[in-house]
């Protein structure tokens, strides 16, 4: 399937959404809607083998992951036709107050017929839908591409299910460990090092003294 994951949000929260594929892309999605400036815009941003397109509007932003196989303007034409089925369906005010999921039992049916709709778009270059979609998009050669790097920030990754926390306080609690161990063992030789030095400066100072008086020291006596 070349069109794998779509969804409707407005802002940050999804209102409504579809996958085709085996691999849930719902937490990257919500990543990426954190960080679509409020504004019509359309863009694409690349991660690994795929491509995440979006269309933004005042109102909502309509979603596609994509093997990068398809292109762009299959999933681009896909997602205008989705944003022309949510507009017809719902007025600015029922998306303005709806909840997370509020729309998925309406129109997560209509995204449902995605497994056909997407097929068609990706294999179907004749379909009406898509030569409507074609002269709705117009020219997208203004569409702007971004690694999806550029836009995490703090060392944040795409690939959210990693937490790497518990490797993190592992290490920490290592190096504890292994800095308790270097200063017992600078203490131990700090210890024989002082213990060596007096006893050098003892033997030192017996060997002057037994110069003048004798290795038995009793030729100083009385």
């Amino acid at each position: 399937m070349s069109l794998i994951h779509a969804l409707v949000a407005r802002g940050p929260v999804i209102l409504a959404e579809h996958a085709s594929g085996q691999r849930d892309f719902s937490a990257a999605a919500e990543k990426i809607l954190s960080r679509i400036p409020p504004n019509n815009s359309k863009l694409t941003y690349v991660w690994e083998d795929l491509l995440i397109h979006y269309i933004s509007t005042s109102t909502a932003t309509y979603l596609v992951v994509a093997d990068d196989s398809v292109g762009r303007r299959m999933p681009f034409a896909f997602l205008a036709d989705v944003q022309r089925r949510f507009e017809d369906r719902y007025s600015p005010e029922q998306i303005g107050d709806a909840l997370a999921y509020g729309m998925q039992g309406e129109f997560g049916g209509v995204l449902g017929e995605s497994r056909e709709m997407m097929d068609q778009y990706t294999h179907d270059t004749s379909s009406d839908p898509l030569k409507q979609a074609r002269e709705d998009l117009g020219n997208v050669k203004d569409i702007m591409v971004k690694n999806v790097e550029q836009i995490l920030s703090r060392g944040e990754r795409i690939d959210l299910l990693v937490d790497r926390t518990n490797d993190m306080s592992s290490q920490a609690f290592a190096f504890r460990k292994r800095s308790t161990v270097l200063r017992r063992q600078m203490w131990y030789k700090n210890v024989r090092i002082m213990v060596l030095t007096g006893f050098v400066i003892l033997l030192l100072l017996y060997i002057f003294i037994a110069s003048f008086c004798g290795a038995g020291l009793n030729q100083c006596r009385g």
